[in-house]
C-alpha cells in the first residue's frame, strides 16, 4: 500500500499515517498469476484426483464490482494475456507458471444480450478443446451426442454451431470427432451397421458393458460416473453434470499434452438474482465437477457460494466448500484489516473493481488514516461517509480532506460535519466536460433515467452529439434492458442538484425550472406519441413527472391522463416517488404531490384493508386540493372501497355522484350500480344496467356474473370468454385477468378437469399485476374444483385468513360458497348448514344474501325464512340448476 502524500501533508501529526486504498489493473494480474501458479501446482501434484467430489474447491477467482468500471475489459485483456505473450500488457510482467501443463484460456460472455445460454457454455468449453487437443474425448463426447439427437431432434449440431456463431471462432472439428468416438466405441462393442442413428444401441450397449467391466471398453472403465450418467435422462439437468467427464478426459491425458482450461465468465450477475438461480446452480456445478480447470468470473457483486444459507438454492455452499470465498475475518475494532481480498496469510478470491460496497468504503477509509495502529476515523463517522458516499472513490478521498480540515481547527470531526454534498465533486466532475456537456449534465440530473433523445431535449438543443458524449463518460451508467438506457451514478447526481455551485456557469432557479418543464413536455410527448398500450412506458414516464412536476410546482398537464390510464388497466404497480432533493415541506402541498398520493392509496389497497382505503381517499377528498378530474377518481374508488367493505349505501352514493357528473369514470361507476343492485339481489334493475353498459362499462363480465348468480353457467362461462377477448382487444391485461379469473371459477363448479387450464391461464395473466381480490378468487376456484374431495378444510382456514385481511366482503362469502358446495357434494347437510350459518352472518346486513339462497340450493334445502332475492328467473329455475350442479359433483365423485 503507497503512501498517501496529500493526507501526510496535511497535519503536522507526525504519528499519522497515510495509506492508499486503491488498486489498479496490474494487482488484478498479480492476483490471477498468484491464484493460477497455486492453481497448477495443487493439479499436478501426485495425489490429485478429479473424482474426488468432496474436497474443498479452490479453482476460482472473482473480480466484482459496479457497472462501467471495466470488469469486462479485464476479462478481455486477461483472456488476450494468457493467450500469448503479444496479448499481455507490457507492465504486467512474465508470468511464473512453467510450461506444461498449456493454460487454455475460454472467455464466455453471460450477458442477456450475447444469449449463452447453459447449452452454450458447455458446447464452448468443449469446442475450446476441440481445436485445442484435435482429438475426441470419448466419455465426454458420446453423453453429449446422446443429449443432443434427444433434445435437438433433426437439428445437426454443425448446423446449431454455424448459426450461432460458435463455428467461426472455433472451428468445425467437434462434430467430427464426436463421430470418431462413436465410431470406434461401436467397433470396440463389435456392434453392426453405421453409427450415425444408433447412438441410443451405442449408449445402452456401452452402459452394460461398463457395468460388466468387458476389457473392450477398458479405456473407459476407469470413468467410474460414465455409466451413471449415460443411464440418466439426457435433460439439461444431466448436461450439467457432464463436465465431470471432461475433468476426467482431461486427467487421461499424457504429460506432453496436458492442458489446463481457463474459463472466463463475464457479467455472471446476468445469471440471476438472490431469488432466481436456476442458472447459477448450474454453472457452479461445472466449477465444481472440473477442479482440474481454473475459472474467472467476473461480475458486480461477490459470489455468495461461501454462504450455507443457499443450501437447497445451490449444490455445493459454505466456507468449507468455498475457502477462497470466505468473507474476511478481523475486526475493525481490535485491530486494522488487511486489504479486502485477502483470507489469512494467502490472497482471497474475491476481488472488488472499481465503486466499493459500504464493507470496501469502511475498510478504505479505516486504512487511509492510521494513529497508533488503529483507524484514526472512527466506526460512526465511517459509517455516515459510506453511506453517503454511494460508493464512489472520489468522495471517500473527499470526505478524508474534509476530516482532516476541521481536525486542524482543534475539534474532533462529527457526522453532521459531513450533511452536505462536496462541491468539489461538482468541479472535479465537470472540469474535462464541453460546455453542451456540463448544460446537458445539469440537465439530466433531473431525471432518474434517460435516453440521448430525451437528455437533448430536456437540455433544449437541437442536436444529440454532446448528449451521446455525455453517455460514455463513466459517471454515467448503462443499463441496455431499461426504458430509459442511462442514468447518473447517485451521488453525482444528488451533488449536482443540491450542492453549492460556485462554477462559473452554475444555473439560475429559473434555468432549473425551465430544464424541468422541458424534461415534463418531453417525457409526455414519449408517451402520448407511442405506438401502441406500453404500460412499462405508462409507468415510467408517470414516476418521473410526478416528481419533475411536484419538485418544481409544474401544472400536471399530460399526467392527469395519464393516471386513467395507470387505473384503466387494473395493474397497480406502485408509484412511491424519491424524497425531495432539497428535504422539504413532507406533507402533500402540489396537486402533483396529490395524484401521488392517490396513486399511491390505489396502488396499496392491494396490500392493506379496503377500510385504510377509504381512511386515505376521504383524507384526500376532504383536502380540496386535488383538481376536478382527479376528485372524480378519489370519489369513484373510495365508492369502490365502500361496496369491498359492504357499505352499500355509502357506495351508492358514491357512485352515482361520480354518474351524474359524466366524466372519465361514468362507465366505471355505472358497473358499480349495476353491482350494487346484484349485492342486493335486486337482478331485474342490474341486468337493465348491465345491458347499456358496453366494453367502457365492461358489460360482458356484469352480465356473466348475473348468469353466474342464477345457476346459469354455461352462459356465464359465455359472458366471461368474451369478455375475456374483447379486453385483449382492447389491450387491456388487467382487465383480461378479472374475465378469466371468473371463467376460471365457474368452470370450476362444472368441469374440473378443463378448470385446470382456466385456473392455469388466470394464474399466468395474474403474473406480473397487483389484482387483490383476483387473486384470491383464482384460489377460490381451486377449492371449487377440488370441491368434494380431502384435504379442503386446512386450505379453507389459510384462505379465510388472507380474506379477512383485505376485508374484501364479495370474495368472503365466494369463499363460504365454495365451502357450502364442497359438504353439498359430500352430503353432508349438517356441515352446509353451518356453512349457511356464517354466509348469513356475512350478509346480514342484506348484501350479498342471494349467496344464503344459494347455498340452501346445493344441498336441496329449504330456507326458514322468505328469500328477499328479486330473481331475473323463476326462482325455481335458479334453485333447480345450482342443485343440478351439486347433483353433478356428488355423481362425479362416486365413479371416480
Amino acid at each position: 500500500m503507497g503512501k498517501d502524500l496529500r493526507a501526510l501533508f496535511s497535519s503536522n501529526d507526525r504519528q499519522l499515517e497515510g495509506g492508499e486504498a486503491f488498486t489498479n489493473r496490474q494487482a488484478q494480474w498479480a492476483h490471477v498469476q498468484a491464484a493460477l501458479s497455486e492453481h497448477l501446482a495443487r493439479v499436478t501434484a501426485p495425489g490429485f484426483d478429479v473424482e474426488d467430489l468432496e474436497a474443498p474447491r479452490d479453482n476460482l477467482l472473482v473480480f466484482h464490482g459496479v457497472g462501467g468500471i471495466g470488469k469486462s475489459t479485464l476479462s478481455r485483456t486477461l483472456e488476450s494475456a494468457l493467450t500469448g505473450a503479444e496479448g499481455r500488457p507490457a507492465r504486467w510482467g512474465e508470468p511464473s507458471w512453467p510450461d506444461r501443463p498449456v493454460l487454455l484460456p475460454v472467455r464466455i460472455d453471460l450477458a442477456r444480450s450475447a444469449a449463452a445460454d447453459f447449452e452454450r457454455v458447455v458446447l464452448t468449453i468443449r469446442l475450446a478443446l476441440a481445436a485445442h487437443l484435435g482429438r475426441p474425448l470419448p466419455a465426454f463426447d458420446i453423453a453429449l451426442r446422446r443429449y443432443w439427437e434427444a433434445q435437438h431432434p433433426g437439428e445437426p449440431l454443425e448446423e446449431y454451431l454455424r448459426r450461432g456463431g460458435l463455428a467461426a471462432r472455433f472451428g468445425k472439428a467437434l462434430p467430427q470427432q464426436i463421430q470418431s468416438a462413436l465410431g470406434d466405441v461401436a467397433q470396440a462393442l463389435l456392434l453392426p451397421g453405421t453409427v450415425g442413428g444408433a447412438i441410443g444401441q451405442i449408449t445402452g450397449a456401452l452402459t452394460q458393458a461398463l457395468r460388466e467391466r468387458r476389457q473392450t471398453v477398458r479405456a473407459l472403465a476407469g470413468c467410474a460416473r460414465l455409466a451413471d450418467l449415460l443411464d440418466a435422462d439426457p435433460d439439461v439437468d444431466a448436461l450439467s453434470y457432464y463436465p465431470h467427464l471432461l475433468a476426467w478426459e482431461l486427467a487421461q491425458l499424457p504429460a506432453e499434452r496436458a492442458v489446463v482450461p481457463v474459463v472466463l465468465l463475464d457479467t455472471f450477475e446476468d445469471t440471476g438474482d438472490r431469488t432466481h438461480r436456476d442458472l447459477e446452480r448450474l454453472l457452479q456445478r461445472v466449477v465444481w465437477l472440473m477442479p482440474n480447470a481454473f475459472f474467472i468470473v467476473t461480475g458486480r457483486g461477490r459470489l455468495q457460494w461461501d454462504d450455507p444459507a443457499l443450501q437447497g438454492q445451490l449444490d455445493y455452499t459454505g466456507p468449507t466448500a468455498w475457502p477462497g470465498l470466505a468473507a474476511t475475518p478481523g475486526s475493525l475494532h481490535v485491530t486494522l484489516p488487511g486489504p479486502r481480498g485477502t483470507v489469512g496469510s494467502r490472497p482471497g478470491r474475491q476481488i472488488l473493481v472499481g465503486d466499493f460496497s459500504p464493507e470496501d468504503c469502511d475498510d478504505y477509509l479505516a486504512r487511509r488514516l492510521v494513529r497508533d495502529g488503529r483507524p484514526l476515523i472512527g466506526a460512526e463517522l465511517r459509517a455516515v461517509i459510506t453511506s453517503r458516499s454511494h460508493g464512489l472513490p472520489l468522495y471517500l478521498d473527499l470526505a478524508v480532506m474534509r476530516f482532516l480540515e476541521l481536525r486542524r481547527t482543534g475539534r474532533t470531526p462529527v457526522p453532521a460535519d459531513f450533511d452536505a454534498d462536496f462541491p468539489a465533486l461538482i468541479a472535479r466532475t465537470l472540469a474535462d466536460l464541453t460546455g453542451e456537456e456540463r448544460h446537458i449534465l445539469r440537465s439530466v440530473s433531473l431525471l432518474d433515467a434517460f435516453d440521448v433523445q430525451l437528455a437533448t431535449v430536456t437540455a433544449g438543443l437541437n442536436h444529440q452529439a454532446a448528449a451521446a458524449r455525455l453517455a460514455e463518460r463513466p459517471f454515467v451508467r448503462e443499463n441496455p434492458f431499461g426504458l430509459w438506457p442511462y442514468h447518473l451514478h447517485a451521488l453525482i447526481r444528488s451533488t449536482i442538484r443540491t450542492a453549492d455551485d460556485a462554477t462559473d456557469d452554475r444555473w439560475t432557479e429559473a434555468d432549473w425550472r425551465a430544464a424541468a418543464e422541458r424534461a415534463l413536455s418531453a417525457i409526455g410527448d414519449q408517451w402520448t406519441s407511442a405506438s401502441g398500450p406500453d404500460r412499462r412506458l405508462l409507468v415510467g414516464c408517470l414516476r418521473q413527472g410526478l416528481a419533475l412536476a411536484r419538485d418544481h410546482r409544474l401544472d400536471l398537464g399530460w399526467l392527469t391522463g395519464a393516471a386513467f390510464a395507470y387505473t384503466d388497466d387494473y395493474v397497480w404497480e406502485p408509484l412511491l416517488l424519491p424524497a425531495r432533493p432539497d428535504n422539504g415541506d413532507t406533507g402533500p402541498a402540489t396537486p402533483a404531490d396529490m395524484l401521488a398520493e392517490l396513486l399511491s392509496a390505489l396502488a396499496r389497497r392491494q396490500h392493506e384493508h379496503r377500510a385504510r382505503t377509504a381512511e386515505r381517499l376521504t383524507a384526500l377528498l376532504d383536502s380540496g386540493l386535488l383538481p376536478a378530474e382527479l376528485n372524480e377518481m378519489a370519489l369513484y374508488y373510495r365508492a369502490k372501497a365502500h361496496r369491498d367493505l359492504g357499505q352499500t349505501e355509502a357506495s351508492r352514493q358514491g357512485m352515482q355522484r361520480v354518474v351524474d357528473l359524466q366524466g372519465r369514470l361514468a362507465p366505471d361507476a355505472a358497473r358499480g350500480l349495476a353491482h350494487l343492485a346484484r349485492a342486493t339481489g335486486d337482478f331485474p334493475t342490474a341486468l337493465a344496467t348491465a345491458e347499456s353498459l358496453g366494453w367502457p362499462g365492461r358489460g360482458r363480465r356484469v352480465m356473466g356474473d348475473i348468469h353466474f348468480a342464477h345457476g346459469n353457467l354455461a352462459e356465464a362461462a359465455t359472458a366471461y370468454t368474451a369478455a375475456r377477448t374483447e379486453a385483449e382487444q382492447h389491450g387491456n391485461i388487467g382487465e383480461q385477468a378479472i374475465a378469466q379469473a371468473h371463467l376460471a371459477l365457474t368452470l370450476s363448479f362444472t368441469d374440473p378437469a378443463r378448470a385446470d387450464d382456466e385456473i392455469a391461464l388466470a394464474e399466468q395473466l395474474l403474473t406480473g399485476l397487483d389484482q387483490r381480490a383476483t387473486a384470491l378468487t383464482v384460489q377460490v376456484a381451486t377449492l371449487v374444483r377440488d370441491a368434494g374431495t380431502p384435504g379442503i378444510g386446512e386450505r379453507t382456514v389459510r384462505l379465510r385468513t388472507e380474506i379477512d385481511a383485505a376485508g374484501i366482503t364479495s370474495v368472503a362469502v365466494l369463499l363460504e360458497l365454495a365451502v357450502a358446495f364442497h359438504h353439498a357434494a359430500q352430503g353432508d347437510e349438517a356441515a352446509v348448514r353451518e356453512t349457511i350459518a356464517r354466509l348469513e352472518e356475512l350478509t346480514h346486513a342484506g348484501d350479498h344474501a342471494y349467496y344464503s339462497d344459494i347455498a340452501h340450493h346445493l344441498a336441496g334445502l329449504i330456507p326458514l325464512a322468505a328469500s328477499r332475492v328479486r330473481w331475473a328467473e323463476s326462482p325455481e329455475t335458479v334453485r333447480a340448476r345450482w342443485h343440478r350442479v351439486a347433483t353433478g359433483r356428488a355423481a362425479r365423485q362416486a365413479t371416480e
